[in-house]
């Protein structure tokens, strides 16, 4: 299916191997399990629209953590945005309940870690089943706008007209994720948002988020972990203000010296030095600009001195604005894992 879909482009091979599933044997020397082959073993889910690319560096980081690695690729992705349009947020659900069966196979100890759509549906795994150990929630998306419920009515009167099937439609430039987005894809991720359940992890929980999130509601993010019981938990929080709260650590978000304004959802799982999304990687994320002005979405695509940051309407006040794709910061954020995992029971 994957190959079909981008049968013909350049690079097909590139393409494929960067939307497809993966995974990964610790490397190391690591206590083994007892009867099954690995000790530790972690799901990675990635994010609505998104693609396992997205978690290939997390998925190098917990490789070398002695962690048995697989991630998985959500139904509807990796192909063409068109996919999306009748997928389910229970077929995501399924999708990440077969992943963690398949990995308890090979594991004594299961962990889950998703990011934004991810983050939710491992969270939803975590509290279905028992087996989960640990989670690790990057930018999860606990709660969206409101406003996504109305989105459901595309299906009404898309048929009608096929354009009011989308929210956006966009240049597609990117090989690892869906510029287009469809409305069914906004409903379905605000059922599965409704769908959470509320009540107390007794597992340890790791979080990295922004408060300048502008995907998600980031306040949610920090509500739920504050509501945390289970004395193992850590949150590594990029903003502008320190939210003095235990076992908050944080991280300023805006780094002036090199343009950026602030953090943003699509940059906290990858680093600075990703070829494709990195701070000299070959994509820009212009798409702000491409439904009002050509030649300023030209002109972002093109420039290396934009600033850089959430697309929120301060930032745009400073002059050409990219959005960040990496979080400058990725290498702190390991070590706040490592130590993490560290004091794992």
């Amino acid at each position: 299916m994957l190959r079909r879909a981008h049968a013909g482009k350049p690079d097909v091979e590139r393409i494929v191997a960067g939307n497809a599933p993966f995974a990964l044997q610790p490397s190391g020397d690591f206590p083994r399990g007892g009867e099954k082959p690995y000790r530790r073993g972690v799901l990675l889910t990635h994010g609505l629209s998104d693609s396992p690319y997205h978690m290939r560096h997390l998925g190098e980081f917990f490789r070398r953590s002695g962690f048995r690695v697989m991630a998985v690729l959500l139904p509807g992705h990796g192909t063409q945005p068109g996919d999306l349009l009748d997928v389910h947020w229970e077929d995501w659900a399924e999708a990440v309940a077969y992943g963690t069966q398949c990995l308890e196979e090979e594991v004594d100890e299961v962990y889950l870690a998703g990011f934004s759509a991810g983050g939710a549906l491992s969270l939803l795994q975590a509290q279905r089943d028992e087996r989960v150990r640990g989670l690790f929630l990057f930018s999860p998306a606990l709660e969206i706008a409101a406003r996504a419920r109305w989105a459901s009515m595309s299906r009404f009167y898309g048929w009608m007209l096929p354009r009011g099937a989308w929210l956006s439609v966009m240049p597609d430039r990117d090989r690892y994720k869906y510029e287009s987005f469809c409305m069914n894809a906004v409903t379905q991720m605000w059922r599965l948002t409704r769908a959470l359940p509320h009540g107390d992890l007794k597992i340890p929980v790791f979080v990295a988020a922004s408060a300048d999130d502008a995907t998600v509601i980031a306040a949610a993010t920090l509500k739920f972990f504050d509501g945390l019981e289970y004395p193992l938990r850590k949150m590594v929080w990029y903003a502008a203000a320190d939210p003095q709260q235990a076992d908050v650590e944080w991280v300023r978000s805006a780094l002036p010296e090199k343009r950026i304004l602030s953090s943003a959802h699509t940059a906290i799982v990858i680093p600075p030095d990703d070829a494709h999304y990195g701070e000299s990687g070959e994509y820009t994320n212009c798409l702000h600009y491409f439904a009002g002005s050509e030649v300023q979405y030209s002109a972002c695509r093109a420039s290396r001195s934009a600033w850089l940051g959430e697309v929120t309407a301060q930032n745009l006040k400073y002059g050409l604005l990219q959005r960040l794709m990496y979080n400058p910061h990725y290498a702190a954020m390991e070590a706040a894992m490592h130590n993490f995992i560290e004091r794992l029971p």
